[in-house]
């Protein structure tokens, strides 16, 4: 048999593999999120028997639904961005202040925030491709500067009080049929911000992009193996670096999301998220090893680990401390699932 076609057939066995091991990690994470929405649905009754309760999760949490989704993509590929924070924090400051002090329009916003995440994708993905520099040390020097940028631009918080960027943040889609009557029995539709809608798109695209074309195959063929994917013809260099460039664009994209449903420029704005997409990541059943992910996946993730949060605020233990405790013990479970998904593979 040539050489060409046992790779080839070598490949398409590890991408079945992996698509096995995606399945698998997903159908977990969705039945951990029902199970635990459910339990607390029983138990702790309340807000969480009403449908805008679940909404408001996707409304607090569209920029963050977009951030873990390009986190997603450069893991799948076995590097990691921890910028996607940073970015997200530049984002919201430069176009509170554009808005403000510079004459801005909902325009010139997008154009800013996917403006710099594009440069930090094309940067940083080069640094990494091209250069064979470590993601990790990569970002954090971006998630540095990023927060640095952020300073130079305006130390002081900045509240946006354009009007037209305050009709389009207070925007309301209504959903039908999940409204609910108030205290004083008036009906209250249920609705979404703009934000999720773009974030629900972003999820179909990327799962299709993921799914469907050779560049998803790609992400997938050089996280599982570097040398494989370039035996298969992959431009392992080429993939690496569109992947960064893909979640650098996303966290701009998230900052534009973030900074729609908060209004404002705030040097804390964004604080964390790179640690909480990567937890959504993971939660969602991203290999930190690159090969295996899947951002309907990692959407469910977004979701378990707030509804655990809320969970733990409901019980009463509203310090930071204690949905930090819990996070930690549901990235350790979801981490010991994906070691034994590991071990499967080593055996097969």
């Amino acid at each position: 048999m040539p050489n060409g076609i046992a790779v080839d057939k070598q490949g398409r066995l590890k991408e079945r593999a992996a698509m096995s091991d995606t399945t698998l990690l997903l159908t977990i994470t969705v039945v951990v999120f029902f199970i635990l929405y459910l339990a607390a649905i029983l138990f702790l009754g309340g807000s969480f028997t009403k449908p805008q309760n679940f909404l408001n999760i996707l409304n607090n949490n569209a920029s963050l639904i977009v951030l873990s989704c390009g986190m997603s993509i450069v893991m799948i590929t076995g590097g990691i961005d921890i910028s996607v924070g940073g970015v997200t924090c530049l984002v919201c400051m430069t176009c509170a202040v554009n808005l403000e002090r510079q004459g801005g329009n909902m325009l010139t916003v997008i154009l800013i925030g996917l403006g710099i995440g594009l440069a930090f994708g094309v940067i940083q993905g080069f640094l990494v491709a091209h250069l064979g520099i470590q993601p990790f040390i990569v970002s954090l020097a971006g998630m540095f500067f990023a927060k640095g940028m952020t300073t130079i631009v305006s130390k002081e918080p900045v509240r946006v009080t354009n009007e037209g960027f305050l009709a389009v943040k207070d925007m309301r889609i209504n959903v039908p049929g999940l409204g609910a009557p108030n205290k004083l029995g008036v009906y209250i539709p249920a609705y979404v911000e703009v934000g999720v809608v773009i974030a629900l798109l972003v999820v179909i695209l990327l799962f299709c992009l993921l799914r469907w074309t050779g560049l998803g195959r790609a992400f997938y063929a050089v996280g599982g193996n570097n040398q494989s994917a370039n035996m298969l013809g992959i431009n392992v260099r080429r993939t690496k670096f569109l992947a960064h460039v893909l979640c650098s664009v996303l966290a701009g994209l998230g900052g534009i999301l973030y900074f729609l449903h908060v209004g404002s420029g705030d040097v804390a704005n964004g604080a964390g998220d790179e640690m909480n997409a990567i937890a959504s990541s993971i939660i969602g059943g991203t290999l930190l090893t690159g090969g295996v992910g899947n951002v309907i996946g990692t959407f469910f993730g977004v979701l378990s680990l707030n509804t655990i949060k809320r969970i733990v605020s409901s019980l009463g233990f509203d310090e930071a401390w204690w949905s930090n405790i819990t996070v930690a013990g549901m990235l350790c479970l979801f981490l010991v699932v994906q070691s034994i998904v590991l071990l499967r593979k080593d055996k097969k």
